[in-house]
């Protein structure tokens, strides 16, 4: 067995890992970790061993200097993220190659590096990404997901010491479409990654983001944007591994629901072991509903190993619109309809500015008011 730990697991931090997915027992739907989780409509992402449909076609725009995307052998890029679930270890078993998206060292990108994902159907498809930023590298990487796709992915990113990342993922799937993704970070000394994942298309998402720290004075922001329709399941799940001093982490997240069985779950979990004095970390995640029929899970989860920290603390909130500012927009002359859409919209703000692209935050802007639209029509 290709494992790193068999014992019991006492901590997140210390559940097993594999790359073989017959190290994993079947799915069954009632594990803690998969309990919130349609299994029947991930198909055949937690029966198969292998998966054998088209990956999807990856489209890189203009490349400012100091960057390249290449399609490399799998064997070529040394792994970052070792599974921890079953669905992770069936990507890595049969994805034969690697989208390498490579940032120099030194590098200061001059514009986003826009990377477009597009699906290539239904059937049941692994597929990896390694994004790498070489000591003192500064670049926004854009990762747009969209087209159908049944997909079991990996994404793994490296900063180098002092490296500065932003990194936005797009997820836009086609209605029918599902993914389970597994995200990767590993942050040098004194490197910083801001993450900000948008979570809009698909029939079920399922996606998880890890944080590892390589040095001291490390920083990590995760924000996620995601509004369910009716019908979709969107999950989201964050391992943020505080294991040596002095470094830093903050998780804000933010949904909104409308229509019968939208589903949405979050679940934060913060690790801080003793040898990490001197963490600084925080972790927030708040709920709109907006429609009878919607349902939000969240679970903020905080593991603390030493008392020597400089901060530690988690919050949830899950919540209708607020009667009183509605009523304040529509005294002033303002139809419900648009003083609801201003109400989400003010909602979503503050993640929405947290992406540098100024044509995609008006898309998201406008896409969040359309599925407002749709719903009051």
């Amino acid at each position: 067995m290709t494992t790193e730990a068999m014992a019991p697991p006492s901590t997140k931090s210390q559940v097993l890992r594999s790359f073989d997915v017959t190290d994993f027992p079947a799915v069954g739907g009632l594990e803690e970790e998969w309990r919130f989780t349609p299994i029947k409509r991930l198909k055949e992402l937690v029966t198969a061993t292998t998966l054998t449909g088209s990956a999807p076609g990856v489209a890189p725009g203009d490349l400012p200097a100091g960057v390249s995307v290449t399609q490399v052998d799998a064997g070529k890029v040394e792994a970052v993220l070792t599974p921890f679930d079953r669905i992770s270890a069936l990507a890595y078993g049969a994805a034969a190659n690697v989208t390498l998206i490579d940032v120099a060292a030194d590098t200061v990108a001059a514009e986003p590096v826009v990377i477009r994902v597009v699906g290539q159907g239904l059937e049941a498809a692994a597929a990896r990404t390694y994004v790498k930023l070489g000591n003192f590298a500064q670049a926004t990487v854009v990762l747009e997901q969209t087209g159908a796709a049944t997909l079991a992915d990996n994404v793994e990113v490296v900063l180098g010491d002092g490296a500065q990342l932003t990194f936005v993922t797009l997820t836009e799937w086609d209605a029918e479409s599902v993914q389970a993704q597994h995200l990767k970070f590993k942050v040098g000394r004194d490197a910083k990654v801001v993450h900000v994942q948008v979570s809009l298309g698909g029939s079920l998402l399922r996606q998880f983001a890890s944080v590892e720290y390589a040095g001291r004075g490390g920083e990590a922001e995760l924000y996620g944007l995601y509004f369910a329709d009716a019908g979709q399941h969107v999950e989201h799940r964050q391992l943020v591994d505080h294991s040596v001093p002095d470094c830093r982490s903050y998780v804000g997240y933010r949904g909104a629901l409308q229509g019968r069985s939208a589903h949405t779950v979050w679940v934060g979990d913060v690790v801080i072991r003793a040898a990490a004095t001197g963490t600084e970390t925080y972790e927030i995640n708040r709920n709109l509903l907006l429609t009878d029929g919607a349902r939000a899970d969240s679970v903020p989860n905080l593991e603390i190993e030493t008392g020597e920290v400089v901060s530690a603390g988690h919050a949830s909130a899950t919540g209708r619109f607020d009667d009183e500012q509605l009523f304040y927009l529509m005294a002033r002359g303002i139809p419900e309809s648009e003083a609801r859409k201003l109400v989400v919209r003010g909602f979503f703000a503050e993640l929405i500015n947290k992406i540098p692209v100024e044509e995609l935050r008006e898309r998201l802007g406008d896409a969040i008011e359309a599925r407002l639209a749709k719903a009051g029509s």
